[in-house]
């Protein structure tokens, strides 16, 4: 058995991690290679990985594994960006989650006929999103802070509830049909001694992360202790209620992800690459499961079941979710919307289900609830993952990112400005008291030293496009633009200078340099001299702007001011035209060529409109 299990286990494994390189490469998420490999090894075409490879070991095997994944996501969460996106969060694993769970179950009982029980069964796990699915779309899709935060939340979350959910109705419904009381209450136990197994794990794994057994800087020590609070935890757990490992493992990494711990960088690290090794391998394993004849069995209830999912019950969650939160702007609603796809927790809840209904004479039953949740697995893993990066492209849910080093006034300052215009900010910052009040700001903080190459990298420096030095040393600001520059390709950087002497300097490697003694002399000039345009300045993103655009419109190319009038709406006008690096100040004949620069001044949202229509995205 071992020798034949040994090369089955390292095709998988090597077949994993060569998705993740081919991924990374094509800038997709690995999880739709993932579901592609497992049908290939399947029994299906090759046939190498089938039902019967791993045995009885299926289920702990499948356990191990989710346990370490989620407990990776919910180490990675942290209560002060939970706070930045409560309200959704919290609307989408509460009534988001019982409208999918209520709309996937009457679906299912209408479209495919199947029993209330398996309705409700399939219902519960189809809630679950996971971190299996959500992460590797995020790291190919760069979206804001509060995005990110409320899908991996509901993610997790959801993850924990779908799957006990499930357990519950299947044991006390289709099994032993004791009736919905006991259902709710069988719920309540399995959760809440999930949640105590958590807390007891993290505490344990916390209070000897901090005695004198682990010296401070022993890195590899506290790696280990970290994930044996995901393990430990979930077998305690487990041992008690079926499925309360998985709320056990979340509890403990929420509440150790949260906590004053040495090494965390090194442990986040760790943890990320065990969750990449298990992750691909879970996925492959299980994807190699799927019964495409079931799944075409199912026949046209199948695919209205999936469109229901896709197109009616995600979109109507993520309004719900979202509706009134102004902090959430209608691309991100609708990227939410659109982005919703099913991972491990109910292709490995819904297998185990099976298997157990077939060994009870029950083989249809088992059939339709594996084929009907492959289904929607499939379907959203390959549409909704598949194409989250040109969905997120053609929403513009990924606004330009600016990384600015120093958390302090001047950085925090230029942030909101930023932020104010619809762009996506990150602030490096080496201080811990700054970094933590900058967050309790509400701003988007990394932590590090901005002249790292390694910080940078964790503030997503290769996929900015603006690169930001505003601390007090000129030196730190010099090192930090020389390698955002020659080493990241950013396409502009920016640089406040404390002595004069040193713009040359910056100006030599192609830095636009702001001599901060200069700019308060002409900030206090304008004051004099020219107050009420100053104030105005001082004040824009509240409701008037000043936005300088290329101009890209074939329509509009080639005809003069005077023509384009009508094109330029009520509240803006161009104040500045660039052509070949000079400026001057239109008149009404002068004729606006494709390439030119444009400048607009007046209200927020006529800048914004006469931007779209001078630089249309399309």
């Amino acid at each position: 058995m071992s020798s034949s299990l040994l090369p089955v286990v390292a095709v998988v494994l090597v077949s994993g991690l060569g998705v993740q390189l081919l991924a990374h490469r094509l800038k997709l998420p690995s999880v739709v290679f993932y579901l592609v490999i497992g049908v290939v090894l399947g029994p299906e075409l090759l046939g190498l990985v089938t039902l019967d490879t791993f045995g009885n070991g299926l289920e702990i095997i499948v356990g191990l594994s989710v346990a370490i994944i989620v407990f990776e996501g919910a180490f990675a969460l942290r209560i002060d960006r939970i706070r930045r996106a409560s309200t959704v969060s919290l609307r989408l694993v509460t009534v988001s989650a019982v409208v999918m769970f209520v709309g996937t179950t009457l679906a299912v009982r209408l479209l495919e006929g199947a029993t209330w029980e398996i309705a409700l069964l399939i219902g519960a796990l189809l809630v679950a999103t996971g971190p299996t699915v959500i992460t590797p779309i995020l790291t190919v899709v760069r979206v804001r802070d509060h995005v990110a935060t409320a899908l991996e939340t509901e993610g997790i979350v959801n993850d924990v509830t779908a799957a006990i959910v499930a357990v519950v109705v299947f044991e006390t419904l289709l099994l032993d049909d004791l009736g919905v009381p006991a259902t709710f209450l069988s719920f309540l136990q399995r959760f809440g001694t999930g949640v105590a197994a958590g807390v007891l794990g993290a505490g344990v794994i916390y209070l000897l992360l901090n005695s004198e057994l682990v010296p401070e800087r022993d890195v590899q020590a506290s790696q280990f202790l970290v994930l044996a609070a995901a393990v430990g935890s979930f077998a305690a757990a487990e041992v008690v209620a079926a499925e309360a490992g998985i709320a056990a493992a979340a509890t403990s990494g929420i509440l150790l992800g949260n906590a004053d711990i040495d090494n965390r960088e090194e442990i986040e690290r760790f943890a990320e690459n065990t969750t990449l090794i298990v992750l691909s391998f879970v996925f492959i394993s299980l994807a190699a499961l799927i019964d495409v004849e079931a799944i075409l069995g199912l026949g046209v209830g199948a695919i209205g079941l999936v469109l229901v999912v896709m197109l009616v019950l995600r979109p109507l969650g993520a309004f719900i979710a979202t509706v009134g939160v102004e902090r959430f702007t209608r691309p991100e609603r609708l990227f939410i919307a659109a982005v919703g796809p099913r991972g491990i927790i109910p292709a490995s809840v819904a297998t185990l289900f099976a298997i157990e209904l077939e060994l009870a004479g029950n083989v249809a039953a088992g059939q339709l609830l594996v084929g009907t949740v492959f289904a929607v697995i499939f379907a959203t893993v390959a549409v909704e993952a598949g194409l989250a990066r040109q969905i997120g492209e053609y929403l513009g849910v990924s606004p330009m990112r600016t990384i600015i080093i120093g958390g302090g006034r001047i950085g925090q300052a230029l942030a909101t400005r930023l932020e104010n215009r619809g762009e996506f900010v990150v602030l490096v910052e080496i201080d811990e008291d700054v970094v933590e009040r900058a967050r309790a700001e509400g701003y988007t903080v990394r932590e590090g030293d901005g002249s790292e190459a390694e910080a940078l990298r964790k503030a997503g420096i290769e996929d900015a496009k603006r690169f930001v030095t505003t601390t007090a040393d000129d030196d730190i600001n010099l090192l930090a633009c020389q390698l955002a520059i020659t080493k990241f390709d950013v396409e502009s950087a920016y640089s406040r200078v404390n002595q004069p002497e040193n713009v040359d300097a910056f100006e030599s490697i192609g830095v636009k340099a702001i001599d901060a003694t200069t700019a308060t002399t002409v900030a206090i000039d304008d004051e004099i001299e020219r107050p009420a345009l100053t104030h105005w300045m001082n004040e824009l993103g509240d409701d008037h702007d000043v936005q300088e655009v290329e101009v890209t419109s074939e329509r509009l190319a080639g005809k003069s001011i005077r023509d384009l009038n009508a094109e330029i709406p009520d509240g803006t006008f161009v104040a500045v035209v660039s052509r070949d690096g000079e400026n001057h100040v239109p008149t009404a004949d002068s004729v606006l060529e494709y390439g030119d620069h444009v400048t607009f001044i007046g209200d927020a949202d006529a800048v914004k409109q006469a931007m779209s229509r001078f630089h249309p995205h399309d």
